[in-house]
């Protein structure tokens, strides 16, 4: 079957490309923005890319054609579906109807996390022998891509995006999944875009609870008050509760001020982690992913051991280089609860040098503002931030820059940003860009003008 995907360098679509490839379909796929790391990897694979949205992309025609949720009447691709007739469906209901069935489903959702802690719960599960099935909105670095089918009796790791199904289907990505085991790390406000409040996202996770199975298990992160207003709307399958709380189910105690080092404590067992990333917001992951693993049947002192050779994700807190021991590091973080729990991860972790922060507020809620008033803060563990304005930002970065009162400034031109940012930078420095987008490549320029100015 040729399957053609609408969207295909998305994190979600791309990953999901893999997936019906190792099935052996053909598949091909259109996008707008076509860059590293899903681009490369899709090219590897032998799946053919077209730049941009048109109806010469249909052309030979396919079997069936996957459309993502960033596309919307109007555009000139999925007016050609639709105006053709050609079956189309959205890429949760193909992975729920051709990947998902027979399979023992571990989703993990939450606000924050979701990427690294569904890595980790993968890791996990094939450290045991399990061989597990995984999609990932992102590159788990133990495994090199972001999605396979695994052993057809094995778990299936899905990360369970609360965000909209596509054009026609206004329900969340994670309702299709119906996981028998469902990890909710955290909740609060974002995707202004298409949720007025709070509440609205609530709702949505209580239908992702309705799914689980009373045979199933709800592994929920304590001192969440959204979370437990989620459960008060119904809950029909057992909870475990998993962070620092004296009473949790599954307890983190931190050993090390970084988190480098943590003790797990579930009934009468408990184990060290002694491990190469940092900040809480971390080992809370690595937590939830513990308890999911023995949800499966693995033993939580082989799991502890297994996280000492875990590799972060592609994007999250991946170090791209150095230069005259000058750090340039990647991060996904764009939501301020996320900048913040970055930089204080990697200020805990840096013991000489400072933090330089880049930010680029290019998510659809940074976009919109409706959490900028939270910005300013979200940088206070930096030493300088630097903040790019995107084009399609509707409102003014000078407010925010003032607030956060620390060296740095707005930029509206990446050459510029990057002269200033390198002409700060000395030796123990880190420079910690953070954008959920490619940032027009600012790794790679920030890397060759440090060469040129320190090399």
């Amino acid at each position: 079957m040729h399957l053609h995907i609408l969207g295909i360098c998305g994190t979600f679509m791309g990953s999901l490309a893999l997936l019906a490839r190792e099935l052996g379909h053909r598949v091909s796929g259109s996008d707008a923005g076509v860059y590293p790391p899903m681009s490369t990897q899709l090219e590897a694979a032998g799946i053919a890319l077209s730049e941009g949205y048109s109806a010469e992309h249909l052309a030979p025609c396919p079997d069936l054609v996957v459309i993502g949720n960033a596309l919307s009447r109007g555009n000139p691709e999925v007016e050609a579906v639709l105006d053709r007739g050609l079956p189309y469906v959205s890429g949760p209901q193909w992975l729920a109807e051709h990947v998902l069935p027979g399979r023992r489903v571990i989703a993990v959702a939450g606000t924050h996390g979701k990427t690294t802690t569904a890595s980790l719960a993968a890791w996990l599960l094939e450290s045991a022998g399990l061989s597990p099935g995984f999609l990932i909105g992102g590159v788990p670095r133990n495994f090199g891509v972001s999605a396979r089918l695994g052993a057809p009796d094995a778990p299936f790791v899905v990360e369970a995006d609360e965000y909209d199904t596509a054009f026609f289907d206004k329900r969340s990505k994670f309702v299709h999944y119906r996981p028998e085991i469902a990890v909710l790390g955290n909740l609060e406000y974002d995707h202004a875009d298409i949720f007025p409040d709070l509440a609205a996202i609530e709702r949505q996770f209580h239908h992702l609870v309705r799914t689980v199975p009373g045979k199933g298990r709800l592994l929920v992160a304590d001192g969440e008050p959204a979370l437990e207003r989620v459960l008060a709307q119904g809950c029909w399958t057992p909870v475990q509760r998993f962070g620092g709380a004296a009473d949790s189910d599954w307890r983190l105690v931190l050993e090390r001020e970084d988190a480098s080092r943590f003790r797990v404590e579930h009934g009468e067992a408990d184990a060290v982690v002694d491990w190469g990333l940092t900040g809480d917001y971390n080992a809370r992951n690595a937590l939830a992913a513990l308890a999911a693993a023995d949800a499966c049947g693995v033993d939580l002192a082989r799991a502890c051991a297994a996280l000492a050779r875990f590799e972060t994700p592609r994007r999250r807190q991946e170090v791209r280089g150095e230069v005259a021991g000058i750090q340039v590091i990647d991060d996904f973080a764009h939501h301020p609860t996320a900048i913040a729990a970055t930089l204080a991860g990697l200020r805990a972790a840096t013991p000489a040098g400072r933090l330089l922060a880049v930010v680029e507020p290019r998510s659809n809620t940074m976009r919109l503002g409706t959490l900028r008033e939270r910005l300013a803060d979200s940088v206070a563990g930096a030493a300088a931030a630097y903040w790019y304005r995107p084009p399609e930002l509707d409102w003014a970065l000078a407010s925010v820059v003032e607030a956060a009162g620390l060296p740095g400034g707005e930029y509206d031109d990446l050459d510029a940003l990057v002269a200033a940012v390198v002409a700060e930078a000395r030796p123990r420095d880190r420079i910690v860009v953070m954008s959920n987008g490619g940032f027009g490549g600012i790794h790679e320029r920030l890397l060759a003008a440090l060469e040129v100015a320190h090399g």
